[in-house]
């Protein structure tokens, strides 16, 4: 038998629009937290990204295709280059997902060049930017279509008890980890939650700005409903009432009934719990479930309405991530590198935080 849920959600956690930043809680840890540290991206070798794409490219088409190696800088910042070089606008120019600047990343853009032919792509190349293919498709690159990302990373300077590291890592590599949305996505000092209380209450901002600000607001939201499940440890259970998302997929259904076979599903991690993404519509989880989420949306009402009131689709993300290809060894006594594959959306400092406190 869970704990009683109503007992796990972070009330203490309250948001006030007078102050510039929002102190993000800890959100709850699935497996007794980290019982090691080290010190994480002290250069951009230390956290290698590897894009997986998700379907192959024709060699033919209006939209060059451009595998890029950057190192230090931003996806956005690449994407202006790319635009400059090739003499198109910057909305001509896609990509998949963002990549993080203090990291050595390769990710695909696409460049619509409708009867033009390919600029001398290597002309791009530089200190921090390198292009490692490039090739035609019939259609641009859309936002999400990644099959995921691979990543590679070192912690240096680690210390603890290897018996534990191990035994952790063990049991992620069999349960996952909770699929919290990492650090990032809230801004320095959670100031993009801030932020989006003031775009909610009239405050002006660009266009890229408030999409950053409404994503870190329903990112906040699913990360404390995931915190509330996984202190009941129901994260990586099928509750009456869920819906389930498959592995490796945005496909979900309400699990009216709880059989046997979608229990085995869930345990065997080729389907999970989800929670909501906020925003308007109808609430699809119902029972148990409905009674968490909605004791979540209660307690940062600003929040909630204020996505409704800029149009935000209710949307469903999986409560847990499945770390594919787990791997890990030291490098000496105080390197430790692991090795992994994340679905797309996804974040590595997922993993790191149950198993690493990054210095």
């Amino acid at each position: 038998m869970h704990a009683p849920y109503t007992y796990f959600i972070h009330h203490s956690y309250q948001i006030n629009l007078l102050n510039s930043n929002i102190l993000l809680p800890d959100w709850t840890h699935a497996y007794g937290g980290a019982q090691s540290q080290g010190i994480i991206r002290q250069t951009p070798d230390d956290f290698i990204v590897n894009e997986i794409q998700s379907f192959e490219l024709s060699g033919s088409g209006e939209h060059a295709f451009l595998l890029i190696e950057k190192c230090s800088e931003n996806t956005d910042y690449v994407a202006r280059l790319l635009a400059r070089f090739a003499g198109v606008r910057q909305r001509d120019v896609s990509y998949a997902g963002l990549k993080d600047r203090h990291a050595r990343t390769t990710q695909w853009f696409s460049v619509w060049l409708p009867g033009k032919p390919d600029p001398d792509w290597q002309g791009l190349n530089s200190e921090t930017i390198k292009v490692l293919q490039a090739t035609r498709h019939s259609k641009k690159l859309k936002r999400g279509s990644l099959a995921g990302n691979q990543f590679i990373l070192r912690i240096r300077d680690w210390a603890g008890d290897k018996t534990i590291l191990e035994q952790q890592l063990q049991t992620i590599r069999e349960q996952g980890v909770p699929n919290y949305f990492g650090e990032q996505r809230f801004g320095r000092e959670g100031g993009n939650i801030a932020k989006a209380l003031a775009l909610f209450a009239g405050e002006k901002v660009s266009r890229n700005q408030r999409s950053l600000y409404l994503s870190a607001a329903r990112s906040y939201l699913f990360n404390h409903i995931l915190s509330a499940r996984v202190a009941s440890d129901t994260w990586n259970q099928a509750l009456p009432g869920d819906v389930l998302m498959f592995d490796n997929s945005h496909s979900f259904f309400k699990a009216e009934t709880l059989d046997k076979s979608i229990l085995q599903r869930v345990e065997q991690l080729d389907m999970h719990p989800t929670a909501t993404l906020w925003g308007k519509g109808e609430v699809q989880v119902s029972a148990e479930v409905a009674v968490i989420e909605q004791q979540v949306i209660g307690l940062y009402d600003d929040l909630a309405q204020g996505l409704i009131a800029f149009g935000m689709e209710q949307d469903r993300r999986a409560l847990r991530s499945h770390i594919q290809e787990l791997q890990w060894q030291f490098l000496d006594s105080t390197s430790l590198e692991l090795s992994f594959t994340l679905n797309a959306g996804c974040y590595a400092t997922a993993l790191l935080r149950e198993v690493v406190q990054t210095l």
